[in-house]
């Protein structure tokens, strides 16, 4: 019998720089978003549901864009990132406003996923080989990955990003770091690889995250702004756990919009695809 796979998405992030919802900003040519184009690559690939985190106050509206295309794409289950959804023991800190970050996201779905996973984030286009290598290492290697892409082709012209730069040694992840204000002439060659947060997820990863996140809430600094992310948790599996993480290169170009001025640029890039051929019948 086939391995089961699950489409982790996180769709809670307040998208601040772009100035609005930009996970359902539409940037295809008959009003498709983002989404559209990563749920049909990953059911395409052969994932089997999709789980959306989003936040309570945009069920309604993220609800109707899904139910366009979607929901007759796939099967697909919904989980809020509620601040107060946290380790036992702990509360939310007075005055707190901030969530928690993409740690806290994946901790929230422990009680939904239950099978191997891919975790991507909600407004950023992977491609479709990106999709395929990640299912294909997920149904028959059992071990996490992540997908590596070259910084060259993560960025944008229009202001600079934050990016998991990362060390890999025989096809292994053996560190990843944040970096954050890169661009072109950040100094870092275009070659290196970097996270894009494309993760191929055991679901013992659950275990590493409540533990993680716990130690992190027991030492926090900065209660108000401190964040919990998903590469932290995967380097202290390396450096304590001696765990294995492949990195699943691909020569995709990320596209994303991450200030406003990038929407046209999106545009241009999807509705190429679309005249080539590659998204018939979304």
């Amino acid at each position: 019998m086939s391995k089961k796979t699950t489409l982790v998405v996180m769709a809670a992030g307040m998208g601040s720089r772009f100035g609005g919802l930009k996970q359902i900003a539409p940037v295809g040519p008959t009003g498709e978003i983002i989404l559209d184009f990563s749920i049909y690559d990953a059911v395409k690939a052969g994932f089997d549901k999709t789980v959306f985190i989003i936040r309570r106050d945009i069920e309604k509206d993220f609800r109707e864009i899904t139910k366009k295309r979607i929901e007759k794409m796939t099967d697909v289950s919904y989980v809020f990132q509620d601040m107060d959804n946290l380790p036992k023991g702990f509360s939310v800190p007075d005055g707190r406003e901030k969530p928690w970050g993409t740690g806290h996201a994946v901790f929230c779905t422990k009680d939904t996923v239950d099978t191997p996973f891919a975790l991507i984030n909600a407004d950023d286009y992977y491609g479709q080989k990106s999709f395929e290598i990640l299912h294909k290492n997920l149904v028959e290697n059992d071990e996490n990955c992540m997908v590596g892409f070259s910084l060259g082709n993560t960025i944008t012209e229009n202001g600079t990003v934050s990016r998991g730069v990362c060390s890999v040694e025989d096809g292994f992840l053996r560190s990843v770091v944040e970096h954050t204000g890169l661009d072109k002439n950040s100094g870092i060659p275009l070659d290196t690889v970097v996270s894009m947060n494309m993760w191929g997820l055991l679901p013992s990863v659950f275990e590493d995250v409540e533990k993680d996140f716990t130690e992190f809430l027991k030492n926090i600094k900065n209660p108000l702004k401190d964040e919990f992310y998903i590469p932290f948790v995967v380097d202290n599996m390396i450096k304590t756990k001696n765990e294995k993480v492949r990195v699943l290169e691909t020569n995709e170009k990320w596209y994303g919009v991450t200030y406003k001025e990038d929407k046209d640029t999106v545009v241009s890039a999807m509705e190429r695809l679309v005249k080539e051929g590659f998204y018939n019948g979304i």
